[in-house]
């Protein structure tokens, strides 16, 4: 008996104790915390809310009094708004230049990134790595510094305007990190898979498509996501490359605050139509999302 208490009391002794940064990490799990975290992300919803609710009023109303009124008196809501957003010629051709640049951009990214990460990642070629540091220190290039010499270059192709140039661009500066992005999860695939496949008879093409590929889903999707949602919300690129007819709809939607700054009936639908785009492709592809985030983790 003494034995076996004393082994107990060395047992309870040996017991490593729980610090204060620990004790804290437990209590984040519990009820209370994730309705804190429910509340805090209602208010992060807010302005969303709000700019739908003012997208739906006049601008009469909007002049006279809040959004939030909107719930005492719902019979101000009305979607006269959209109608006449959604019948401007410019505005629609604007959405549509928006998807002509996002969809390639995100595309011919994706794409190129991919098979340039996979060679980067298990193809060995003469100054493999000096050209995978290049690549890198591409990533600390800031836009701004290309912006000038870009242009001069795009007016003696004489494409300087056109939606291909803005694409051209937004590849560009895109490659990096897409490629340092799936270099670095291709490189963590077992290399066993790959030299099964080529037992198999495999070629690179073969081993990319049918390996590589599909292993890297999650990182893929990922950088799409991540890849459309820079190029659909960039204003910059497009305010310097892109002309009237080839604007995107942020650079509509900041002409139209530049010539009309009240104009909260026109500006706030449209907002809220560039808004909402967004939203649908990351809550159709979260699972993605979530899935390239946390690849890596576990082994």
């Amino acid at each position: 008996m003494t034995a076996v208490a004393a082994g107990e009391r060395s047992t309870a002794a040996g017991a490593p104790r729980r610090s204060a940064a620990g004790r804290i990490v437990d209590r984040l799990g519990s009820g209370l915390v994730q309705l804190v975290m429910i509340v805090v992300a209602l208010f992060w919803l807010v302005p969303t809310l709000g700019l739908l609710v003012v997208s739906l009023r006049e601008e009469t109303a909007n002049n006279a009094s809040g959004w939030w009124t909107v719930f005492t008196k719902p019979a101000e809501l009305t979607l006269n708004n959209y109608a006449r957003i959604l019948g401007n010629e410019a505005f629609t051709s604007s959405f549509w230049n928006t998807v002509l640049i996002a969809v390639p951009t995100t595309v011919l990214v994706v794409v190129i990134s991919a098979c340039a990460a996979y060679a980067f990642a298990w193809i060995e070629f003469p100054g493999r790595d000096w050209m995978f540091l290049i690549v890198v220190s591409l990533l600390v290039v800031p836009i701004q510094v290309a912006l000038i010499p870009v242009a001069q270059l795009y007016g003696v192709l004489g494409i300087f305007g056109s939606i291909p140039s803005v694409v051209a661009f937004h590849v560009a500066f895109g490659l990096p990190f897409a490629i340092f992005l799936l270099r670095n999860y291709f490189i963590g695939i077992p290399r066993e898979l790959l030299e099964a496949a080529r037992m198999d008879g495999g070629g690179e093409v073969t081993i990319f498509l049918r390996v590589i590929f599909p292993l890297g889903g999650p990182a893929i999707a990922s950088l799409a996501i991540f890849q459309f949602l820079w190029v659909w919300n960039d204003l910059l690129v497009a305010l310097v490359f892109a002309d009237t007819d080839a604007q995107p709809m942020t650079k509509a939607l900041q002409s139209e605050m530049r010539q009309f700054g009240t104009n909260i009936d026109i500006l706030a639908p449209g907002a809220f139509l560039s808004l909402i785009v967004p939203l649908i492709v990351f809550f159709a592809f979260q699972r993605y999302f979530v899935q390239g985030v946390l690849a890596g983790s576990v082994k």
